[in-house]
C-alpha cells in the first residue's frame, strides 16, 4: 500500500535528523479548552489518533517530549499511557525546560521539532529545526510555524506533526505496511 501523504521537499529535508519532538498540551494535544467538574477537578480531553501518532514516533526512535504550563492527574494518566517519559509540568519558561531535557538526551536544537499554539511556546519553537503548529493557533505563533496542519488542536494536528515526522524519518511506510498485512 502506498502513502497517501505528500510534504514538500523543503520541509521533508527540514525534519529529516530530528530525534526529539516536543509538543505543548492545552491547545495542541487538547482542544485547549478548560472542563472543571463540580469537585473543581480539571478535565481533559485527549485525540486517540494524537496519541497513536506519539506511539509511532517512538517505534520510528523519534522521543516524543512534553513541556507544559499546567499541570493536572489527567494529563499525567494519559502520557504514562502513551510511554511519554519526558515531561516538564507547570512551567510558563519553557526554554530551559525543552534544554534540559535535550541534554538528558544528548541532543541539541537542530534535532528538534516542535509543536505549540501560543507565545509561551515561541521560545521553543524558534530554536527547533523544525517548528510547527495547529490550524487554530494564535497569528504570531502561525507566522513562526514551518507547518500549520490542517487540523485544530486536540482533534488530529499532533498527528499530522507525527505524520510529517515519520515521512521524514523514512519510517513511514514500513509502519504502515505493518498494520496492512
Amino acid at each position: 500500500m502506498a502513502p497517501a501523504l505528500q510534504f514538500s521537499p523543503e520541509l521533508l529535508l527540514r525534519a529529516q535528523g530530528v530525534r526529539v519532538a516536543f509538543f505543548d498540551v492545552d491547545g495542541v494535544l487538547t482542544d485547549g479548552g478548560l472542563y472543571f467538574s463540580e469537585a473543581g477537578e480539571t478535565l481533559k480531553r485527549f485525540n486517540t489518533l494524537d496519541g497513536h501518532g506519539l506511539k509511532l514516533l517512538q517505534k520510528a526512535g523519534i522521543t516524543p517530549a512534553v513541556v507544559t504550563g499546567r499541570d493536572s492527574v489527567p494529563l499525567r494518566l494519559r502520557l504514562r499511557a502513551l510511554g511519554v517519559e519526558h515531561a516538564v509540568f507547570g512551567t510558563e519558561d519553557k526554554r530551559p525546560a525543552a534544554e534540559q531535557i535535550l541534554a538528558t538526551l544528548g541532543l541539541d536544537w537542530t534535532q528538534a521539532a516542535a509543536m505549540g499554539d501560543d507565545w509561551p511556546d515561541l521560545p521553543v519553537m524558534r530554536r527547533s529545526a523544525l517548528a510547527c503548529a495547529p490550524a487554530n493557533a494564535q497569528a504570531e505563533v502561525l507566522a513562526q510555524a514551518h507547518f500549520a496542519t490542517r487540523a485544530r488542536g486536540g482533534d488530529g494536528a499532533a498527528r499530522e506533526f507525527c505524520d510529517l515526522l515519520l515521512v521524514a524519518s523514512g519510517r513511514y511506510a514500513a509502519l504502515l505496511a505493518d498494520y496492512c498485512t
